[in-house]
């Protein structure tokens, strides 16, 4: 499928693809909408949170549902450095991009330039295998249907990065939010972009309790989901 580079309204950049009329991240900024609901809203919830006996963070298991471009795989590696906290993350993607579009990306560039090789690492390493990124961030990097995923209680946390509603309803179905919460842990918690009605059911049905969360810049609302311990 044919892929164009647009430049988001923070500078940075992502894919738009004219077949579907649908781009991987937000025009109003890719690595705005990145932070706001991966990083603030999900992976912050798990600073420092059930120490070790050595005084260190428990490790925490990510599940990226729609890899992409790596970005948010990218920047959660920095941010578990920055705080040094394990973290063991899985991006699950039907179908991956090349290294080559990938590195047509200027992430790294835009957040700190210093980090280009930890960028490039994340689009180098073969699939499937579980690769030390940096000393904090282990990465596995699945090619699969998400429909095909079979976790049972493996993730602390769900970023649920998906093409949206209106391209793909399929992907934000009951069953879809039902694997979600089969491959959560108790207490685990999953954050999207979305909030439609629609979607918010269907974490519903399938157990979830469900937060609106103010969203990202150009969106009014995002939905945080929790799975009650």
């Amino acid at each position: 499928m044919k892929k164009e580079i647009i430049q988001t309204k923070d500078g940075s950049t992502t894919f738009y693809l004219p077949e579907l009329n649908e781009t991987y991240h937000s025009k109003n900024g890719a690595i705005q909408e990145a932070y706001h609901v991966f990083i603030k809203n999900g992976f912050s919830l798990f600073e420092g949170h059930e120490l070790l006996r050595t005084g260190e963070a428990k490790p925490i298991s990510i599940l990226e549902i729609g890899f992409g471009t790596g970005l948010n795989a990218f920047i959660t590696s920095l941010e578990s450095q920055n705080n040094n906290q394990t973290v063991d993350y899985v991006g699950v993607e039907a179908y991956p991009i090349t290294q080559e579009e990938a590195l047509t990306m200027n992430y790294a560039n835009q957040i700190d330039a210093s980090k280009n090789e930890v960028f490039q690492k994340i689009h180098q390493i073969d699939w499937e295998i579980p690769i030390q990124v940096n000393p904090t961030f282990q990465l596995t990097k699945r090619k699969q249907l998400f429909q095909d995923i079979v976790d049972v209680e493996v993730f602390d946390l769900i970023y649920f990065d998906a093409f949206g509603y209106d391209v793909q309803p399929e992907l934000w179905s009951d069953e879809i939010f039902e694997k979600m919460f089969i491959a959560l842990k108790s207490g685990g918690v999953l954050v999207t972009y979305a909030c439609r009605s629609v979607i918010k059911n269907s974490m519903i049905s399938a157990g979830f309790k469900i937060e609106k969360l103010p969203g990202a810049p150009g969106k009014r609302e995002m939905l945080r989901a929790s799975k009650q311990a």
